[in-house]
């Protein structure tokens, strides 16, 4: 996905054009306070080994092929896509080459808002772009945006209550608020108190872990499944008589297989016709999915969704760098066991079904089965420069990368929402 010079990075500083094909981007999601995904906020960064232009009318002709190229759809599922500009992309329309439906285009506070930035922003307004004000700080002063602003988005932890009065009263009255960095469930409580309604930060993947607190007997029946699963060829049998065991994941199983999403022509009413018509790869599938989503509870379907993304970008670049690719599949998927057990990982690695070199991993340890699943957490966060670290230590190749991480994000949402 294209980093644009008319864009900016999470700080927002302008990123300079992009010459070759390699695009990186990454997703974080903002959460509601029903723990649902409102939208997306798209970090974006110029491959590490291309020349960069510093021609600016370069850059802006160049600026936002990321949408040409991929679309923004493709990374949203259909949601708000939160886009940070720098003051040329905004001024010089570079950005109409968006869908005014699917944008939020990003203020940061710290542009000098002068006549021609304000009118192109009411102009924007008008074309139906949302607007957010980015990294925003309360000053003596009303900002001159803020009464055209859908969004305010701040640092929580800098954010005093008499803040929030005064962004009332300058604010027009639909402004939501945007709490950034909230990195703990007790941030996000401390949030919600201060009036935050939307939240951005890795809290949902960091619950209060309860040490004493054990996999519960459900727990381990799933990961008996999962060892079975990879078995090759599946012992269908036993597979069957393990997902029967279990009435909950056996509706979640047949929910998915007579879902639109398989296109299946006849109703599927047992474990072991379902195997016989999807067949054994697609079995692992959905059954992959029924166990992680009995696995994930009432947890946040952030989750769900980030574990997916992890365990088919782990397979598809396993494919591609020579790690087993089915194990590669359930590192990315149980990477994400503690936020969706309440258990911490040393809880859970004891009892795991899985190589030892595997269940290192999963604990942490930077070995060459994690390779794939680090990049792929540092790139979560836009940390390039510890992707990079990886690609260069492990000989790996960044545009595969990407590519394979584009592909997860389109894959896991179709799935997802069965």
């Amino acid at each position: 996905m294209a980093a644009q010079a008319g864009l900016a990075n999470s700080k927002g500083t302008a990123l300079p054009e992009l010459a070759g094909e390699v695009r990186y981007v990454a997703r974080q999601p903002i959460l509601d306070l029903q723990g649902r995904v409102h939208g997306y906020d798209l970090l974006f960064r110029n491959a590490p080994e291309v020349m960069l232009h510093r021609d600016a009318e370069l850059a802006v002709q160049t600026m936002l092929d990321n949408e040409v190229i991929f679309g923004l759809e493709r990374l949203t599922n259909g949601l708000p896509a939160f886009i940070t500009c720098t003051a040329e992309a905004l001024t010089e329309n570079s950005v109409l080459v968006l869908s005014p439906a699917l944008t939020v285009l990003g203020v940061p506070a710290s542009l000098e808002t002068g006549p021609r930035l304000v009118e192109a922003c009411q102009a924007l307004k008008t074309r139906g772009f949302r607007l957010a004000l980015d990294d925003f700080a309360w000053q003596d002063s009303p900002h001159p945006l803020l009464n055209q602003a859908d969004y305010v988005r701040l640092d929580f932890a800098r954010f005093r209550e008499a803040e929030k009065q005064q962004i009332s009263k300058a604010a027009s009255n639909s402004v939501v608020m945007v709490a950034q960095k909230v990195e703990t469930y007790q941030d996000h409580r401390k949030a919600c108190s201060m009036g935050f309604t939307l939240f951005q930060g890795d809290y949902f993947c960091h619950p209060v872990l309860l040490k004493k607190r054990k996999v519960p007997a459900n727990g381990r029946a799933h990961f008996e499944i999962v060892r079975e699963l990879y078995h090759d060829p599946i012992d269908i049998g036993k597979v069957s008589e393990l997902v029967r065991r279990d009435a909950s994941l056996t509706y979640r199983l047949l929910r998915l297989v007579n879902s639109p999403i398989y296109s299946i022509y006849r109703e599927v009413r047992s474990v072991e016709s379902a195997i016989t018509v999807l067949g054994e790869s697609t079995f692992r599938r959905v059954v992959s999915l029924a166990v992680l989503s009995e696995l994930n509870g009432d947890q946040p379907a952030a989750i769900l969704h980030m574990a997916l993304v992890r365990a088919r970008f782990c397979e598809l670049a396993a494919c591609k760098f020579g790690p087993d690719a089915g194990e590669q599949y359930l590192l990315g998927m149980l990477s994400l066991l503690p936020a969706m057990l309440g258990v911490p990982m040393e809880e859970i690695v004891p009892i795991l079904p899985l190589r030892g070199q595997i269940c290192e991993a999963l604990a942490g340890t930077m070995n060459p089965e994690r390779k794939l699943l680090a990049w792929l957490e540092f790139h979560e966060h836009g940390d390039w420069e510890a992707c990079d670290r990886i690609v260069t230590a492990y000989k790996l190749d960044s545009k595969l990368l990407v590519q394979c991480y584009i592909e997860a994000v389109s894959w896991a949402e179709q799935p997802a929402t069965a």
